[in-house]
């Protein structure tokens, strides 16, 4: 996620302050992903450094709004313009961890799938139950709609992820913890399943 450009698509409504701008992120993605507001701050910092906003003289609270400058609709019009590239998203972690699972010795990836496999199952109920509460949403909240969709559509895809996982570890006979240097694998951990 683009903090960068998320404020400066912020700052074309019109200028705000950095709470404001928390704010409204937090409405805009139905604060799914939070938002510190030192990141705020210091965002807003390195973006007036690019001139690609500007402070405005502090309010009667004594909080600095900034606006948007030219150079920041250009860029920010060049982000909506451009693609996400894989490339250009942060790690999956959750593939870096199986596929370290898979060749360390005495973990049960069996059991590390599973885990993952369960919460990712919760994590699908709870979102199907927030789209379930208003299923005709207003236009106003469009936004938040989709990106709960966006969080469905990415849960149902790692739970076939995980399942193609699991069939790959069975036919490579790999659902037992990899032995140790010593030869003996070490001790899983024991794992209660549980079934949504």
């Amino acid at each position: 996620m683009s903090v960068r450009h998320s404020l400066l698509a912020l700052l074309e409504r019109g200028p705000m302050h950095g709470y404001q701008l928390r704010a409204a992120f937090e409405e805009s993605t139905g604060a799914t992903w939070p938002l510190n507001i030192g990141q705020v701050y210091t965002t807003l910092s390195r973006l007036e450094r690019d001139g690609l906003v500007r402070p405005l003289p502090e309010n009667d609270g004594g909080q600095q709004p900034y606006e948007i400058t030219d150079a920041g609709r250009t860029q920010l019009g060049s982000w909506f313009a451009t693609p996400i590239s894989r490339a250009d998203r942060p790690r999956d972690e959750l593939s870096i961890k199986l596929a370290l699972a898979i060749t360390t010795p005495g973990v049960d990836v069996a059991a590390v799938l599973q885990t993952q496999r369960t919460a990712t199952m919760r994590a699908l109920q709870e979102y199907t139950r927030l789209k379930a509460r208003d299923p005709e949403p207003r236009p106003a909240d469009l936004a938040w709609r989709l990106v709960l969709d966006a969080m469905i559509f990415q849960a149902e895809a790692e739970l076939r992820w995980l399942d193609h996982c699991e069939t790959s570890l069975v036919r490579h006979d790999l659902t037992r913890p990899v032995p140790s240097a010593t030869g003996t694998p070490s001790p899983a951990p024991e794992h209660t399943e549980v079934t949504a």
